[in-house]
Order: C-alpha cells, then structure tokens, then sequence
C-alpha cells in the first residue's frame, strides 16, 4: 500500500471459537473453523494487530498499516488488559506472584514476565458466549483483571496456571486507550489510530 493511500484501523470484538485469521488456505480448516472476515466486509491488506487464541475473546484491532501494527506490538507503550475467570480462588500472596512475574514455558525455554497489575473483580459483565464454564459446583471460580505490557503466546493463561489457577474464560477488555465499553454493543467499529 502506497503511503499516500488512507490507512484503516478497526476495533472489534473477537469470539470465542474464532480465530484471529481473516481466511485459510487449509481446506479442512475452512469446513471447521470461523475467521474474522465473517464479521464484517473488511477492506483489502488488513491484518490483526497481536492476536487472541481460538479459546479467548475480547478486544483485537485491525490495521491496514503494518508499521502502526509493530509500535502496538513491539514498543511496550500499550497495556493489555484482561478479565480471567479463575479455577480457584487467588489469596494475595498468588496476585502478587503474578504481578512481579512468573515463570512460563516459552519456545522450550523457561520465560520469566514483567511485572503486571492484577486486581481480583467481580463477576465482569461481558458478551453472552457459546463456551460452556461449568458451575461453582464442582469448586469455586473467581475473576481477576490482569494487565500486561507484553504479549507472549497464551501469557494470561500461562502465568495462571503457573500458579495453580487455570483459566477458565478469558476476554481482552482494552488495549491501551481502546476499551470494550468503546464498541456499545457492536461487533466492529472503525477508529482513528493514536500513538
């Protein structure tokens, strides 16, 4: 795309079970999965900017400006903030391990994170979801927020279970200036970009 040509940058709510992939080459995975290019008629040359796995929701901009894209990934300046519902409960002495950083596997190698903020919350009111949690009944659950300046592969997830408190649903609620509260019910909406 010529610099001279309008960028685009969306904001969109990504479901569980969807991939952060607008379409496949793999045949199979066409049959099988969702893609974001089912929610909404996106321009040509877009991207997602970082990605949530196919078992997360939430919060996932889309750019047409691949150098945008690197300075939200790469330069530490945007938090990501989650909601995870936990398989436990976190006493105070586990939240502060997980805010001066754990130790997760990354690449085959042990990987301690930064620093993050984490607060328990209560129940958050997110978008109704087609992923079956089950019930206090088989053990307590609890929320946390946690936000983080990096993104490695499944971090939330991991560091959670680094601490013996599995995720069992898990939304991206903002990421630096961009909040969930900013779609109002909508599935996709077109920004500006902020640096």
């Amino acid at each position: 795309m010529s610099k001279f040509q309008k960028h685009y940058h969306f904001l969109i709510y990504k479901p569980y079970r969807m991939l952060s992939q607008f379409t496949s080459n793999d045949e199979k995975q066409l049959r099988k999965k969702r893609f974001l290019g089912e929610l909404y008629d996106f321009p040509e040359g877009v991207m997602a900017v970082g990605r949530l796995d196919e078992n997360s929701e939430g919060l996932l901009l889309i750019t047409t400006d691949g150098q945008w894209s690197n300075h939200v990934n790469k330069s530490g300046e945007f938090e990501k903030e989650y909601y995870a519902q936990l398989d436990g409960i976190p006493d105070e002495e586990i939240l502060e391990q997980l805010r001066s950083g754990v130790k997760i596997g990354l690449n085959g190698k042990k990987y301690l994170t930064q620093p993050a903020k984490v607060a328990r919350i209560d129940s958050p009111e997110l978008p109704a979801t087609l992923q079956r949690i089950r019930n206090d009944r088989h053990g307590p659950t609890s929320w946390i927020s946690i936000t983080i300046t990096e993104g490695k592969y499944r971090q939330v997830r991991k560091m959670c279970s680094a601490v013996g408190l599995p995720v069992l649903r898990l939304a991206r609620v903002r990421i630096g200036d961009y909040k969930l509260d900013m779609l109002m019910g909508t599935t996709v909406m077109e920004v500006e970009p902020y640096s």
